[in-house]
């Protein structure tokens, strides 16, 4: 059986926020996530990164390592760091049904592609959040974006949305001439 591969889709995504963040940052900027910063989003990527690639190589990562730690002497080193770790780990990857443990996401290991998949949806949103942080233009290949368009279809929109710290917001009406980009923020909170 043939599973869906978003590697490409999520490398893509992760460069592209690398790219983003590579020039002088302003830490305090607060950003469409409620409440944090630019500094609290950077620390929560990194340590997703980080998560995410121990899961893909089989290693424990405990829940309460999946909390953001302060940021580094130089957050964008450290950042990039994490995001060749990841897209790394990803690319070794030999089978995408294996058991992926995110403790963070699901109590017991979900299929190694949902794993990537969430992933990659949440680079793609992170991206944009970062984007308009700094105010400057977001733009991902439409592939890209087609490809994770069913991943943002398929998170369900209910009470969970509503706990402290919840990965996304209640979705917004999604108008039928929406782009892919911001049908895939309408549909997990944000507002483009």
């Amino acid at each position: 059986m043939a599973f869906p591969d978003f590697r490409a889709a999520d490398a893509i995504a992760v460069r592209n926020s690398v790219q983003l963040l590579d020039g002088p940052l302003d830490p305090a900027l607060p950003t469409p996530c409620a409440g944090w910063t630019l500094a609290d989003l950077l620390a929560h990527m990194t340590i997703q990164h980080r998560g995410f690639a121990a899961a893909a190589r089989g290693e424990a990562w405990p829940l309460e390592r999946w909390s953001p730690r302060p940021l580094p002497a130089d957050p964008f080193a450290a950042y990039a760091a994490a995001s060749d770790e990841v897209i790394d780990a990803f690319a070794a990857v030999d089978a995408l049904d294996a058991p992926m443990p995110l403790p963070e996401i699901a109590p017991d290991p979900i299929p190694t592609w949902r794993g990537i998949g969430a992933h990659a949806i949440d680079y793609v949103v992170h991206g944009w959040d970062v984007a308009r942080t700094l105010g400057v233009p977001f733009a991902l290949p439409e592939d890209v974006l087609t490809a994770v368009l069913p991943i943002a279809e398929s998170v369900p929109d209910g009470p969970n949305r509503d706990r402290e710290g919840a990965a996304f917001a209640h979705a917004q009406p999604v108008p039928a001439d929406a782009s892919t980009l911001d049908r895939i923020l309408l549909l997990l909170g944000r507002k483009p």
